[in-house]
């Protein structure tokens, strides 16, 4: 039983949503460790590939709960970051589907999805120096390489505010949906995610963090290793011998 996030699985897709809507969402020490123990039962079902993230009413999260870092300072940082960043370590694809503002931690949030689909009422707000704090848990990193350098330094320096379109426009977010097919849209992502074999799924989604960075000589490198793996796997014999019988049929 889980008092700040509520978890749904369909056909290896599962939807994690935070549910204090009261606060915003806001990330507190609770969810935090919730988010850990959801992520820990979905990577070892043996069932699900793919998870889509979202917030319960009118807003994806406000942020941290600021009032809960506590004296330790840099302990509840960490406490905190450990949230978003757990969804950033895992294998399962995840997709963001914002629904409404996502401030602070809670764009930290998003930005560790591996894509975001967001609703028309989305919003994207550092807001850290508003706050008189500092951007923490790989802000400026994620946004950097997202938006790039002027767009990250309008947003997170001047406190620009992005909407939906915008965030489509910057590369922020991949589809711009109505508010009320956002989740249809975040989770036909999912499945289609799902639909791969699992271990290549994951295999694949790990060959693209490796890729990111470095060489086109050494991403083909990568790349040769998990391609010769899977051409030795059932899954590419099945799928390749229903393609020969379409294409023998035609």
């Amino acid at each position: 039983m889980s008092d700040f996030i509520d978890v749904q699985t369909t056909d290896g897709v599962a939807v994690l949503r935070l549910t204090d809507p009261d606060r915003r969402n806001a990330i507190n020490n609770t969810m935090v460790d919730e988010i850990g123990a959801a992520l820990d039962t979905l990577e070892s079902d043996g069932t699900t590939a793919a998870l889509v993230v979202t917030g319960e009413g009118k807003a994806f999260c406000a942020g941290a709960d600021l009032s809960q870092l506590g004296a330790s300072r840099e302990d509840g940082l960490r406490h905190i970051y450990g949230g978003f960043l757990r969804i950033s370590a895992s294998p399962l694809v995840t997709i963001a589907a914002v629904n409404g503002a996502a401030v602070g931690a809670g764009m930290n949030l998003a930005l560790a999805c591996d894509v975001r689909v967001v609703g028309t009422s989305a919003r994207f707000d550092t807001r850290f120096l508003a706050l008189g704090i500092g951007p923490g848990g790989g802000h400026t990193w994620w946004l950097q390489r997202l938006v790039g350098p002027e767009a990250a330094a309008a947003m997170v320096l001047c406190g620009q505010v992005i909407d939906a379109p915008s965030a489509h426009r910057l590369g922020l977010a991949w589809q711009v949906v109505d508010d009320d097919k956002l989740l249809t849209a975040a989770h036909g992502l999912a499945a289609a995610a799902a639909s791969a074999p699992p271990e290549l799924l994951r295999r694949t989604k790990a060959t693209l963090a490796s890729t990111a960075s470095g060489s086109h000589a050494d991403a083909l490198e990568t790349e040769l290793v998990t391609q010769v793996w899977s051409m030795d796997q059932p899954a590419f014999a099945e799928r390749l011998a229903a393609l020969q019988g379409q294409i023998s049929k035609k």
